[in-house]
């Protein structure tokens, strides 16, 4: 009888208790553990500085914080060598802001959102598996302007709305969620998930669920 070595997962969450790091983490963690994924979490970012060769995914929410050269490159080596990384809305696109390699690892940065919720569509683009099936859909959250590489995949845009506090913005079209490749490694990452009621929407919850398959060694 063929036995297969599970996949392991690492779930490194803090930083502003606003995303609520725990609960949402707990929540893609368990769905990992269903999928015969052996999942460990940690609250420091020191979790970077261990041998993470045997590690197949990372799943972080840190949003903001601060990052040390030691810890951001035991990250970006793991990556690079192969193991996967993704996230969610502030807790992958709003940490470490003052460490440009880490956006270079990420893909995008958060820059501004709307003073209050604003209601918007989200269009999936394309046939990749992340996205194959999903149709538009409506968020009523925070919308993230971003900064963001032209080398991803995006797999999903909206429209960013009008914004009184910030009309120079205009109205572009925003990446939502998007794939990029660094080095060996593959990472996912979606704007969406400030508040656990978004992580619920059925369209967003499949597409982390797929994003964190996907992204996996």
């Amino acid at each position: 009888m063929t036995t297969f070595a599970k996949k392991r997962a690492l779930v490194v969450r803090g930083g502003w208790e606003g995303h609520d790091p725990i609960a949402t983490t707990d929540r893609y963690a368990k769905f990992l553990s269903t999928e015969s994924y052996e999942v460990s979490t940690a609250d420091s970012l020191d979790a970077y500085l261990d041998d993470l060769s045997d590690v197949d995914l990372i799943v972080q929410c840190w949003t903001m914080g601060e990052i040390s050269r030691e810890q951001f490159d035991g990250l970006a080596a793991a990556v690079r060598a192969g193991t996967g990384f993704g996230g969610w809305h502030g807790g992958i696109v709003d940490a470490f802001r003052d460490q440009p390699g880490y956006h270079l690892l990420t893909g995008g940065q958060f820059v501004h959102h709307h003073t209050d919720f604003v209601r918007y569509t989200v269009d999936p683009v394309g046939s990749h598996p992340i996205v194959a099936g999903l149709g538009s859909f409506e968020v009523h959250s925070e919308q993230y302007y971003l900064h963001a590489d032209p080398g991803n995949e995006v797999l999903a845009t909206t429209a960013y709305l009008p914004d009184p506090d910030r009309p120079e913005i205009g109205t572009p079209t925003m990446p939502v969620t998007w794939v990029r490749e660094h080095g060996a490694g593959r990472v996912f990452v979606t704007t969406i998930g400030h508040r656990m009621a978004d992580l619920e929407l059925p369209a967003v919850d499949e597409m982390i669920r797929r994003g964190l398959r996907w992204a996996t060694r």
